[in-house]
């Protein structure tokens, strides 16, 4: 059996599925970039995307809803100094393509036209980190529906107080197809999966819930009924443990964060504030601080996006750009953003592979993809036991950041009281606020457990949702502030 090399089977699998059944080719391309090259533009690219996503939900004992949908389109870019005009279609056709090539391209400046030149093409280097599978396709509906049947009997099975389970599984085939304007053609083939498990559960009249879950970029063979009954048994525990839970204590404390998901908490109070697009327009709390100290020593801070199977990561970023391993921040010393093309042009430094976009019909803006903490020499257990009075707090749920402060608020989905190095018992509605920059300041201990998360992220800016990964080793932060409930 003769095999392509992975980048040229991912653009042939591009072009079969966006090109080839509408009648167009790579000249197609050319043409329509050439009419947006007419203009003096610094920047053009073509952004093609095919989608098709299913779902189904389990509530009650039975499966409720299924859903399929296939979406697909085309964006299409011009940039000028730090304006950029954009237009997509979903109506893919050569006519569709110069129509806006010819609406954005009256972005120049001057609106002055200049000689085309028809760049040479080349192909995009890129990773080969995840298998161009349609994860849909690895199980048929009959397996899908047993596979959440079997979540709900496990969950059941597990404690007589749990009185409900919800279960979700979702799957995505996305192929996407970049031209620009120097030349450049890139396409990548991404499968997405995930599988949700919430239970409720009841004890003398109190109910609390329990979640857990996990993905990546694979096929659905990934949830084994080893990985399943993990997924059951940490959404029961979180569950019961709650229903234990006494208010969480308010005040000024010693907070250790646990491994893994808790990253969230440096995704959203650091990893935003180290994006290019606020660098650049000096609204992070991070802007012109290159080379300073920002964080304790020890504290080394990544955005990588070549981390195999992972949710976050890409082999190239919406742009055609290669994604990176991106040291932003080691040892305390802040190193650099993340940047996608068009910042990257404005600031003077090269593009991280960041460049992201929810979909064809978003502009691409500088994103993170995996972003965690290095592991440090402590053990977790040792970070624990040095807590004289503090919060522990092994899990978190939703939170939010000002970008321009830095300042962010987090709610503790699973936490403990400590006292003396012991945990004492299960606390409930503690949120942790703080400063990101002052937060990292202030990390004291640095556990040599570091985690990714199990494949749950989402992203959120300026109204685009997109894959991402967290993770951290075990953290011991001395004075942080936490809102309780006592």
């Amino acid at each position: 059996m003769i095999t392509r090399e992975p980048t040229i089977e991912r653009l042939a699998t591009a072009k079969s599925l966006l090109l080839t059944p509408f009648g167009l080719d790579e000249s197609h391309l050319t043409q329509a970039l050439n009419e947006i090259k007419a203009y003096q533009v610094d920047e053009a690219d073509l952004y093609f995307q095919y989608t098709r996503s299913e779902g189904w939900s389990l509530e009650e004992g039975i499966v409720k809803t299924g859903s399929f949908s296939i979406d697909q389109g085309v964006g299409v870019r011009a940039v000028s100094g730090e304006k950029t005009a954009f237009a997509y279609s979903d109506d893919i056709s050569q006519a569709s393509l110069l129509d806006a090539a010819r609406t954005v391209r009256t972005i120049s400046s001057a609106g002055q036209t200049k000689r085309t030149k028809t760049a040479t093409q080349k192909i995009a280097g890129s990773r080969s980190l995840y298998p161009g599978v349609d994860p849909i396709a690895t199980l048929d509906s009959t397996t899908k529906v047993a596979l959440l049947g079997k979540v709900e009997k496990l969950a059941r099975a597990k404690d007589p107080r749990v009185i409900q389970v919800m279960a979700g599984l979702a799957s995505e085939y996305d192929v996407v197809l970049v031209a620009r304007a120097d030349g450049t053609i890139a396409a990548d083939v991404r499968p997405l999966v995930r599988l949700s498990v919430s239970v409720i559960a009841e004890q003398k009249g109190r109910r609390e819930s329990g979640s857990s879950g996990g993905g990546g970029r694979f096929g659905l063979a990934y949830f084994s009924d080893e990985q399943i009954e993990k997924y059951v048994n940490e959404a029961v525990h979180a569950a019961l443990t709650n229903l234990e839970a006494r208010p969480a204590p308010a005040g000024e404390m010693t907070v250790v964060l646990g491994s893994g998901w808790p990253g969230i908490l440096l995704h959203e109070a650091i990893g935003h504030g180290l994006e290019g697009d606020f660098n650049r327009k000096g609204s992070s709390a991070f802007s012109g601080r290159i080379g300073q100290r920002v964080a304790a020593k020890g504290v080394t801070v990544l955005d990588d996006g070549t981390i195999a199977d992972r949710r976050g990561s890409l082999n190239v970023d919406d742009e055609g750009n290669t994604s990176q391993r991106n040291v932003l921040i080691e040892d305390g010393i802040l190193k650099g953003y993340i940047q996608d093309s068009m910042n990257a042009r404005l600031m003077g430094v090269a593009p991280t592979g960041n460049g992201r976009r929810e979909s064809y019909a978003h502009v691409p803006m500088p994103r993170m993809t995996n972003t965690y903490m290095l592991g440090g020499d402590k053990d977790p257990q040792e970070i624990i036991a040095s807590i004289k009075k503090g919060l522990y707090a092994p899990n978190f749920g939703g939170g939010q950041v000002d970008i321009t402060s830095g300042k962010f608020v987090f709610s503790a989905s699973e936490a403990y009281w400590v006292e003396n190095g012991k945990i004492l018992y299960p606390v409930k509605g503690a949120t942790i606020v703080g400063n990101g920059p002052e937060c990292l300041k202030r990390v004291a201990m640095i556990g040599n457990d570091m985690k990714l998360d199990p494949g749950v992220g989402t992203c959120g800016k300026e109204g685009q949702s997109v894959p991402v990964g967290v993770g951290q080793p075990t953290l011991r932060i001395d004075g942080l502030t936490v809102g309780g409930t006592a």
